[in-house]
């Protein structure tokens, strides 16, 4: 008589909570993960308070979207706590401050064993300096509540990393770090794919590029009084590629500065990867940064790259100027300077075999490590690390 065996559990899904699929780096980061994980196998579900946004359109049929239909955070953690109860996933990653605040939140509510693991990509400087004086209070009262909550902590640098130790000190044993999923064969596919633009074709002077929104933290304004600077000296153009709230500002200071024909507000883009793939050097000119995601894909690219030493990322990127030029933050002349010296080299590092240590495979062996999920029966890849 054969033994009777119960049938195995179903597998619990894996969670991901992000705010919507706005153009954003987090947001993109979030996606890869997805993707990642349901590649591997994982079950995944990806949660959003909206499903608006550039990125709604690129979600791999295999992930299952759940929207909380919520126009603010706290507005959705009700129907949070109701998926929790339901799905009863096995660990929920949240990215982004108030996405954070809802997964630590509902959790405790809903009373689930779902592991919660929460993620940042920005830095305590920036959201300080973009947020009024109540605001930033209210932020640090939630901060110091929620974040020592949650199961882990994951930094996408060093930098963010030492910023919340040193704010929360008691968070430090739940802090760890994993850089972000850039590197992928769908981008290096993409970066392949035909541009049409005259100042691509055949004796067009050299074209620098940048990339991301147009906010002021992004310091597009120092690179457009930095371009002058160049173009006094070089033949060059300037592409800026996204959109944001400073468009109309940096549109006139394009005009103010007489750049009108050879510096170009482009929007933004779904394939930046072909511009990157053919530009003669792109340009990081940030104020702030969390882990610099742009300055990655360039490099993944094959683009020489100069970047200002922002807190935090390009330095740990670059390796102190080991693959490109780092200049200090707000400093036209330097920038104009490393940008002269980028494009007038005829050699440089190949800044590909760096750009592989943020790639999809061993972000996603490091997230599922952290996440508690059972590893599939591919190669693993290197565990996150812990701060300290």
């Amino acid at each position: 008589m054969l033994e009777s065996r119960a049938a195995p559990a179903p597998a619990r899904p894996v969670a991901l909570l992000m705010p919507n699929f706005e153009a954003g780096g987090a947001e993109r980061v979030m996606l890869r993960l997805a993707h990642g994980l349901a590649e591997q196998g994982h079950e995944v579900d990806l949660l959003v308070l909206s499903e608006r946004g550039a990125y709604r359109n690129e979600v791999d049929p295999r992930v299952r979207v759940h929207c909380l239909h919520a126009a603010r955070a706290w507005r959705g953690i009700p129907a949070l706590v109701r998926y929790l109860r339901q799905r009863q996933p096995s660990a929920l990653l949240s990215a982004l401050f108030h996405a954070n605040f809802m997964a630590v939140m509902a959790r405790r509510l809903a009373n689930t064993p779902t592991r919660v693991v929460i993620s940042e990509h920005n830095t305590l400087e920036l959201v300080r300096t973009s947020v009024g004086w109540a605001r930033w209070l209210a932020f640090r009262v939630f901060l110091r509540w929620a974040y020592p909550r949650a199961d882990a902590v994951v930094c996408v640098s060093q930098g963010i990393a030492q910023g919340l130790a040193a704010a929360i000190p008691r968070l430090q044993p739940r802090l760890h770090v994993i850089g972000n999923p850039v590197i992928t064969a769908e981008l290096i596919r993409q970066s392949r794919q035909p541009l049409s633009h005259p100042w691509l074709q055949a004796g067009q002077p050299p074209l620098v590029l940048a990339a991301g929104r147009l906010i002021r933290a992004k310091g597009f304004d120092v690179l457009l009084q930095a371009f002058r600077q160049v173009m006094s000296r070089v033949p060059a153009r300037l592409v800026i590629l996204g959109d944001g709230p400073e468009r109309a500002t940096l549109q006139a200071q394009i005009a103010e500065l007489g750049l009108s024909q050879a510096a170009s507000l482009q929007g933004f883009t779904p394939n930046p990867y072909a511009w990157m793939s053919r530009c003669a050097v792109f340009v990081l000119s940030s104020r702030h940064e969390g882990l610099p995601g742009a300055l990655i894909e360039a490099m993944a690219c094959g683009s020489r790259v100069v970047s200002t030493d922002c807190p935090h990322g390009p330095s740990e990127i670059l390796e102190q100027g080991k693959w490109g030029q780092l200049v200090p933050v707000d400093d036209v002349m330097a920038l104009a300077d490393a940008i002269v010296d980028t494009l007038q080299s005829r050699t440089g590092p190949d800044v590909r075999a760096r750009a592989q240590d943020y790639s999809l495979a061993a972000a996603v062996g490091a997230y599922r490590d952290i996440l508690h999920l059972t590893p599939p029966p591919l190669a693993m890849a290197a565990p996150p690390r812990q701060v300290g």
